[in-house]
């Protein structure tokens, strides 16, 4: 696979914008480990291989279980997610969808119950953001694989 370009060199104030919507949610009272998650779950549904590569090796570097990383997408099924976690993983899904979903009121009461006010909206503004991100590296052929997480 063959990069079409390099956005963050074409458009460095465009990538600056984003960068700091990315260390906004960062800085966020929001869990590391459910970032990484809400963002290797958007990664997921809209297949972008370069996101993947790179969230699994942050959650791992962060001490995310294998086991939970690889049943993420089949989240609903097993018992490895706590209930915050769960909401948000619905709204992240959600979200990510939501031409095809328009963000039902039932995911929205689920989410409300675990999140407060600013976390809801943090967390909505991390999806927005993986999601851009995703669709950045998928329309550039950003490719995967040299990844390295930052020495913590």
């Amino acid at each position: 696979m063959q990069p079409r370009m390099d956005y963050m060199k074409t458009a460095p104030d465009g990538y600056k914008a984003m960068s700091a919507l990315e260390s906004y949610v960062r800085q966020s009272d929001l869990e590391h480990s459910l970032l990484e998650l809400v963002k290797t779950r958007a990664s997921q549904i809209n297949g972008c291989a370069f996101c993947l590569d790179m969230h699994t090796k942050d959650a791992r570097a962060a001490g995310e279980t294998e086991q939970r990383l690889y049943t993420l997408s089949a989240w609903r099924e097993t018992p490895f997610f706590s209930d915050r976690e769960r909401a948000a993983l619905a709204w992240t899904e959600a979200v990510t969808r939501v031409a095809d979903t328009h963000i039902p009121d039932d995911v929205f009461e689920r989410v409300r119950q675990q999140f407060t006010e600013k976390e809801l909206a943090d967390l909505t503004l991390a999806i927005v953001t993986i999601n851009g991100w995703n669709r950045l590296a998928i329309a550039f052929r950003k490719v995967p694989g040299s990844y390295q997480p930052a020495k913590r």
